[in-house]
C-alpha cells in the first residue's frame, strides 16, 4: 500500500528527493571526485557554519530561488512563473495574465522559503549532532530522511509552479518563451 502526503505518494516523494539530490550535487555542491580527493579537498568548508550547505546554497533556500530544481520542466516546454515576468513583454502578457503570474510567484516563492528554511533547519541539526557527538544511528536515519522529503517537496513546489505558469499562458506564448530562452533550434 503506497502511503500519500498531501496529495503525493511517498513513492514520488521518494523518487523527487533523489533527483533532488542530484540536481543539488549539480548546482554547485562539490563531491569527492572534484577536487582529487586530497587532503585539502574539503579545507574550504570548515569555516561554513552548516558544513554541507554553502553560502550560495544557503541564499538560494532562504530567498526560494529555483536551484535548477524545475529543469525538467523547464526544458520541456513548462516555463516558470519568475522567468515569464521576466520576459512579459516578449510574450506580450495581458494585464489580466501579469496579475495572475505576479500572485502566482509570490506564492512559490512564500511556499518554497518555507521550505528551504526547514531544510536549513534540518542540516543545521544534523551538522550540531555531528560536532557535538550526539548523532545516534536513529538521528541519522530521521534527519537524512526528513531533509531527502524536504528537497522532494521543494523541488515539487518549483515544479508544480512550472505546471500552473503553463497553464495561463497560450501555445503561441508558451513558443515564444521557449525561443526567448534558446531552447528552439
Amino acid at each position: 500500500m503506497v502511503k500519500h502526503f498531501k496529495g503525493f505518494s511517498l513513492a514520488v516523494v521518494a523518487v523527487a528527493a533523489v533527483s533532488a539530490g542530484v540536481a543539488w550535487a549539480q548546482s554547485g555542491h562539490q563531491g569527492h571526485g572534484q577536487h582529487g580527493g586530497g587532503a585539502n579537498a574539503y579545507a574550504a568548508f570548515k569555516d561554513r557554519p552548516i558544513k554541507a550547505l554553502s553560502p550560495d546554497q544557503e541564499a538560494d533556500l532562504r530567498n526560494g530561488r529555483g536551484m535548477w530544481l524545475a529543469l525538467a520542466a523547464e526544458m520541456n516546454g513548462y516555463p516558470g512563473p519568475m522567468h515569464v515576468m521576466q520576459l512579459a513583454d516578449t510574450l506580450t502578457l495581458s494585464a489580466d495574465q501579469r496579475t495572475r503570474f505576479d500572485v502566482l510567484f509570490g506564492k512559490m516563492k512564500t511556499e518554497a522559503v518555507a521550505v528551504g528554511e526547514q531544510i536549513i533547519k534540518l542540516e543545521g541539526e544534523l551538522n550540531t549532532q555531528f560536532v557535538t557527538r550526539s548523532i545516534s544511528p536513529e538521528s541519522l536515519e530521521r534527519l537524512t530522511k526528513e531533509i531527502g522529503e524536504s528537497q522532494g517537496r521543494l523541488r515539487a513546489t518549483h515544479l508544480r509552479y512550472h505546471l500552473e505558469t503553463v497553464a495561463i499562458l497560450s501555445a503561441d506564448q508558451v513558443a515564444k518563451y521557449n525561443t526567448a530562452r534558446g531552447y528552439t533550434r
